[in-house]
């Protein structure tokens, strides 16, 4: 897959992410690493140094990898200008990596911001394997923004540009009152 000016789709809401990672680390909430996607330099400008062109090496899992006060967390972050998540920004080996590490006890989701409405939203793994299997025997091809609840809305407080460990607590803390784990069937 060769990638170019498309590639860096959501650099903006990584880099939130990234800084709002930092604090929490600082702040001993969280440690939470960005995972890099290999990727094949095929053209170079020389002057600024930077890639112009090159293609993905392997397939990534999830963008970030962590621990958020003794929880493991994998997930990754979506934008989008629509008033709903297509089915097709979701790949299948994330799927199924997000799916595994769930059966492991870990805990995983999305971070999505719509543009559209400039809100961020928190997607348990559990809604997102609905919407995409569903997609998969012919239903929708989107996650629709009523799926998003409200109670899962981020914000910005506390000295953190995006607050999502609010939004991990508050899932955490209904799996435990329906007597679940995060443990995917």
């Amino acid at each position: 897959m060769a990638w170019a000016t498309r590639g860096l789709r959501g650099s903006t809401l990584e880099e939130m992410i990234n800084l709002t990672n930092e604090t929490y680390r600082v702040k001993k909430l969280a440690l939470i690493q960005k995972i890099p996607t290999p990727i094949n330099p095929l053209k170079l400008n020389n002057a600024d140094r930077t890639i112009t062109l090159a293609y993905f090496e392997q397939k990534s899992t999830v963008d970030y990898i962590g621990v958020i006060q003794g929880v493991p967390v994998a997930f990754d972050a979506k934008e989008t200008g629509r008033k709903s998540l297509p089915i097709q920004n979701i790949h299948a080996h994330q799927i199924d990596f997000m799916d595994d590490y769930e059966r492991q006890g870990g805990l995983a989701f999305l971070i999505v911001h719509f543009n559209f409405y400039d809100e961020y939203y928190y997607l348990p793994f559990v809604v997102l394997k609905k919407y995409w299997l569903g997609s998969k025997a012919g239903k929708r091809k989107s996650i629709p923004y009523a799926a998003f609840e409200k109670d899962f809305l981020i914000n910005s407080r506390k000295g953190h540009l995006l607050h999502y460990i609010e939004a991990v607590e508050r899932h955490l803390e209904r799996l435990r009152l329906n007597g679940e784990t995060n443990k995917t069937n």
